[in-house]
């Protein structure tokens, strides 16, 4: 990843340093704040440019890069690849994945939203019905997904819920702002009336769930929030929390294309099904199936 400097940057931009620090403030600028100093990655501010470009009416965006972004998921990055969609994924989060597909930078995204006040409600439709800005969106199932907490095998501290991981001191891996694993654990967090200060945080934070299954495997680390499957392939313990769905988002006219049309046909072949059933913890029932079109 490039980073530019504020100095960079407003070069970059073709604005003041002066400007720049204000949009910073503003938060209307990404960046990022390391030791002191703040950085923008250059890729972000690509993104951002695009997404801000004024087209005359009618004038049809350019086309999206056949790209995945959000949510990482083992099951989905077997199944691009094998079923010859040549789509490629970007694992930045729920979230993350959820505006770029918004903003042009991504064809689809993966996604597993949770709410903070409702772990039950159906976040994902729930985020997509709440957006105006696209009206030929619709949002495809991928499966339902068992998550929980990823542990040493044995679980040896015994960590079964979110009142033993606050009671005990568990060293707790952390996922990006955003992602959908992070959600889940501030949902948790505040069902139980705990803060993520009550949390003995370890670093750094995990991209993906299998750095959360490396970083318990390496001692750094006691506890994560992740899939069965990452806690499977790892072979570690896995506490279940719940299931949920795991959503494909995406535009009409790009689900029947070839890469996608590649991708959903896939979904249906024996395949498939015998992978899911290998890695563990995936309900296939929703797979290609339309649970909402905005």
């Amino acid at each position: 990843m490039q980073l530019l400097t504020t100095a960079e940057a407003a070069v970059y931009l073709r604005l003041k340093e002066r400007k720049i620090y204000e949009m910073v403030a503003e938060g209307s600028v990404p960046c990022t704040k390391v030791t002191g100093r703040w950085l923008f990655p250059k890729a972000e501010l690509d993104h951002w440019l695009a997404a801000s470009v004024s087209r005359p009416a009618g004038l049809t965006p350019p086309e999206a890069p056949l790209i995945v972004a959000g949510s990482h998921d083992p099951l989905l990055d077997w199944a691009l690849r094998e079923s010859g969609s040549g789509l490629a994924t970007l694992a930045v989060g729920s979230e993350a994945g959820f505006e770029r597909f918004f903003a042009g930078g991504a064809v689809a995204a993966s996604m597993h939203l949770h709410a903070l006040d409702d772990i039950a409600a159906d976040a994902n439709v729930v985020a997509l019905s709440a957006r105006s800005d696209m009206q030929d969106a619709v949002l495809i199932g991928f499966c339902r997904r068992e998550q929980g907490f990823v542990v040493a095998a044995g679980n040896p501290l015994k960590l079964n819920s979110i009142d033993d991981v606050v009671a005990k001191r568990a060293r707790v891996t952390m996922r990006p702002k955003g992602a959908g694993a992070q959600l889940l654990l501030l949902a948790l967090l505040q069902q139980a009336r705990h803060t993520l200060d009550s949390l003995a945080a370890a670093g750094p934070v995990c991209p993906t769930g299998p750095d959360i299954a490396q970083a318990i495997r390496a001692g750094r680390a006691d506890i994560g929030v992740a899939t069965r499957a990452v806690a499977t392939a790892a072979g570690l313990d896995f506490v279940p929390v719940m299931w949920e769905p795991f959503d494909l988002l995406m535009r009409q006219r790009d689900c029947f294309r070839p890469p996608m049309q590649a991708l959903l046909t896939f979904l249906r072949s024996d395949e498939f099904k015998t992978r899911a059933a290998e890695l563990g913890g995936y309900d296939l029932d929703p797979a290609g199936t339309v649970r909402f079109v905005r």
